[in-house]
């Protein structure tokens, strides 16, 4: 792919993720001209250091519909970024990382991480970081079915691996399977419990064609057990929705879930957790992103009604006992879908639009 071409498709690209170091400064990550752009604000996104590219040479990196550049923060304030590579062939990419151990002034030269070199789907990164600073990385990997259709075999959309460092980036060890027969092109969500556990939950394939969702836990000894069934919508659906899922547990280790369904009469977004189940905005709802800081849980979805895409969201001060609705932000133009950031007991709305650039919100009860 010509450098022309990398530049029109970084333009029209918003997919942007962001994070809080441990000294409140925020930093958000999105493509530009050169593959990737590290921007920072020391005052919750009132304003921003310039713009910089932070790989050396270009490449094109994946940043539209669900998938984007990730960012994390490691214990001692390293930076941590993984992103999709894109390669020439249709759907096929490689999983990539690098790393600032001083505060974004330089980084790591990017290397790929998958064992799996075969110039196939290795898509849709995540990346948690646990409590002792070992990094997850998890993907959308088509090994499996590449080997299936060779052997004319049947099989089921693609796999869910993963791979972690113990070493604060500088490798990663083997490639685990988490599990067979993921969604092809829905997001992965990854979230951490208080016992300071790393679990992912993505759209499964469920026999014969059910496109409902999974959990499961990511041990760091890539031996994961059985996924368990996290929603029990029943669609039928022979294609991907695009639409992924969103994880988080509170400071109880409850887990709270959303995510995008269209089975039957009822189809739209929704949240489950504490024992309960909300239909989220009307029938225009979707990509919706729930985070949690201790009790504090939030849900953020963007909903267009006609003339204007509005991001609303819901907030619990009490594990999802009680909930305020609030309307955060608006635009006219194209936009990003919604993300929750955690700051402390705080929990913050990324929202990048066409018009209005990078959007902050504090998201209060």
């Amino acid at each position: 792919m010509n450098l022309t071409l990398l530049a029109a498709l970084a333009a029209s690209a918003l997919g942007t993720s962001g994070a809080f170091d441990q000294q409140g400064r925020l930093w958000v990550a999105h493509t530009g001209d050169n593959g990737i752009v590290l921007q920072s604000s020391a005052d919750e996104g009132r304003s921003w250091t310039p713009a910089r590219q932070v790989l050396p040479k270009p490449e094109t990196v994946e940043a539209s519909g669900e998938t984007r550049p990730k960012i994390a923060i490691g214990p001692q304030g390293q930076l941590y970024l993984s992103y999709t590579q894109a390669l020439g062939k249709h759907h096929s990419g490689n999983i990539r990382f690098i790393r600032s151990l001083d505060g974004g002034q330089t980084f790591s030269a990017p290397y790929t991480v998958q064992r799996d070199r075969a110039p196939s789907g290795h898509r849709f990164d995540e990346i948690q970081v646990d409590p002792q600073g070992r990094i997850f990385l998890a993907w959308l990997d088509q090994r499996d079915k590449d080997a299936a259709q060779a052997a004319q075999r049947p099989y089921r959309g693609i796999a869910v691996y993963y791979a972690v460092s113990s070493d604060g980036g500088a490798s990663f060890g083997d490639d685990a399977k988490l599990a067979d027969h993921s969604c092809e092109c829905c997001r992965i969500a990854t979230a951490l419990a208080p016992d300071g556990r790393v679990a992912a939950m993505w759209r499964h394939i469920f026999e014969p064609n059910i496109r409902d969702h999974a959990v499961a836990w990511l041990p760091a000894n890539g031996l994961p057990a059985a996924p368990a069934r996290a929603t029990e919508d029943g669609w039928k659906i022979d294609a991907c929705p695009h639409h992924g899922p969103s994880l988080a547990f509170d400071g109880k280790g409850q887990r709270h879930q959303a995510w995008f369904s269209a089975a039957g009469e009822e189809g739209g977004v929704f949240y489950s957790g504490n024992g309960q189940l909300m239909r989220l905005g009307g029938p225009q709802a979707e990509h919706a992103e729930v985070a949690a800081a201790g009790q504090r849980v939030a849900v953020a979805w963007k909903e267009f009604d006609g003339k204007a895409t509005a991001i609303h969201t819901q907030v619990s001060p009490d594990g999802g006992a009680n909930w305020s609705k609030h309307t955060v932000a608006t635009t006219q133009g194209g936009s990003d879908h919604p993300h929750i950031m955690r700051r402390g007991a705080e929990l913050w709305l990324l929202w990048r639009t066409a018009d209005e650039g990078i959007v902050v919100r504090k998201l209060e009860d």
